[in-house]
């Protein structure tokens, strides 16, 4: 499955053939949508993403702090700090979307405040304790060692353990970084709103998947305080396969 990431070559091209038909999904209320990029990555991988929701009329943000690399407080304060600012400056809760090590940062930036956030959603995240369901564990103990700053500060610790808001995870069985065991969403995590979206494709594809895309939009558009679980429309229940998951 590594070896066949290469995919996202062509799923990126599939994305902006759909572009037209996506900028036809259900419009949203206009919230504030942040959007944080995987491990090694900037907002430049997200743009389509970002791109798109900005269609559907959303206010959308990357993070704006480079490249993804250092898992540290500073680091951490910063990314606090844009979520409360965004928040504040907006005068409504932000949706956290996050791609690979970015969904962690989502999801545990909304256990340590989750005031000012409205729903997570992750795309093909580890988050589970164990590093040994990705490929990058060991580049990303490369640079930040085997046990980073924040865990010695206690946060980033019980990453199955779902945030106190409404959380999507989506992700593909076929995933080749990231194993899908590992970006499950266990039902005894804690919170009742949470939930799993499979799709097909790559990892490296998941921020322009046309079905992951949809599957957001669904998501963002729902009322605030009115979550219920993801149903494929009937329009495009072919691009989501069998949703079991062990």
């Amino acid at each position: 499955m590594l070896l066949a990431e290469g995919r996202f070559l062509l799923e990126r091209a599939a994305f902006r053939r759909a572009r037209r038909r996506l900028a036809t999904l259900p419009r949203g209320d206009g919230h504030p949508v942040l959007v944080f990029p995987g491990f090694c990555a900037s907002d430049h991988s997200t743009a389509n993403l970002r791109a798109v929701l900005g269609d559907l009329g959303y206010q959308t943000h990357g993070w704006g702090l480079g490249r993804n690399l250092r898992v540290d407080l500073e680091r951490v304060e910063q990314m606090q700090r844009l979520v409360q600012d965004l928040a504040q400056r907006t005068g409504r809760k932000v949706s956290l979307i996050g791609w690979s090590l970015g969904g962690i940062f989502a999801r545990e930036l909304a256990k340590l405040d989750p005031g000012p956030v409205r729903q997570v959603i992750t795309l093909g995240s580890p988050i589970r304790d164990d590093r040994r369901h990705t490929n990058a564990s060991r580049l990303f103990e490369l640079v930040n060692g085997k046990e980073p700053e924040v865990l010695g500060q206690g946060r980033f610790s019980g990453l199955d353990r779902a945030p106190p808001v409404p959380t999507t995870a989506i992700l593909s069985r076929s995933d080749g970084i990231v194993h899908p065991n590992g970006s499950i969403q266990r039902a005894d995590s804690g919170h009742e709103r949470t939930e799993n979206i499979v799709v097909r494709g790559s990892h490296l594809g998941l921020v322009h998947n046309p079905a992951a895309t949809i599957a957001i939009a669904d998501r963002l558009c729902q009322p605030d305080g009115h979550w219920q679980p993801f149903v494929p429309p009937s329009s495009h229940r072919r691009m989501f396969p069998p949703q079991e998951l062990p």
